[in-house]
C-alpha cells in the first residue's frame, strides 16, 4: 500500500491537509481528524479516476523531497495518508471472531443498513486511514 505525505495547515478554525503528489488532492474540515478524513478520500477517489483513465499514479514523495520541493511551506507537520484502492473484484475471506463481537458486528451493521462485510470493509477502511503518523 502507497503511502502519500499530506501538509497539514489550520487557518482559524479550519484545518487542512494538502498532498502535493496528487493535483487536487485537498481535504478539510472543522478538526485536524476531519481535515485528514477528507484527503483520504479525496485521495482515493482522484487516484481511482487516474488509474481507470490508464494514467499511472506519481510515486510518493519522501519526506525530504516533500521538505526540498518548497510544498510544505511554512507549516512543520505532515501527515501519512493511505492510498487504498479498490480492485473491482471481491474475494471471500472465512474469519474468526468471539461470539459476543459478531453480534455486536451484526447489532451495528444493521442499524447502519449495512451487510456484515461492508460493515467490516467499511471499519477496516477507517482503522487504516487512521493509521496516519504526524512528523
Amino acid at each position: 500500500m502507497q503511502r502519500y505525505f499530506g501538509v497539514i495547515d489550520q487557518n482559524g478554525e479550519t484545518w487542512g491537509v494538502t498532498i502535493p503528489d496528487i493535483a487536487g488532492a485537498v481535504g478539510v474540515g472543522p478538526s485536524l481528524v476531519a481535515a485528514i478524513d477528507s484527503a483520504t478520500i479525496a485521495l482515493r477517489e482522484i487516484a481511482q479516476h487516474l488509474v481507470s483513465g490508464g494514467y499511472d499514479l506519481p510515486a510518493p514523495s519522501s519526506l525530504s523531497d516533500l521538505r526540498a520541493s518548497g510544498e510544505w511551506g511554512n507549516t512543520p507537520a505532515a501527515v501519512l495518508i493511505p492510498l487504498l484502492l479498490d480492485s473491482g473484484r471481491t474475494v471471500r475471506a472465512n474469519l474468526t471472531f468471539d461470539a459476543g463481537l459478531l453480534a455486536a458486528i451484526d447489532q451495528e451493521a444493521k442499524l447502519r443498513g449495512l451487510t456484515r462485510s461492508a460493515f467490516l470493509a467499511s471499519a477496516a477502511r477507517e482503522k487504516i486511514g487512521a493509521g496516519g503518523a504526524l512528523s
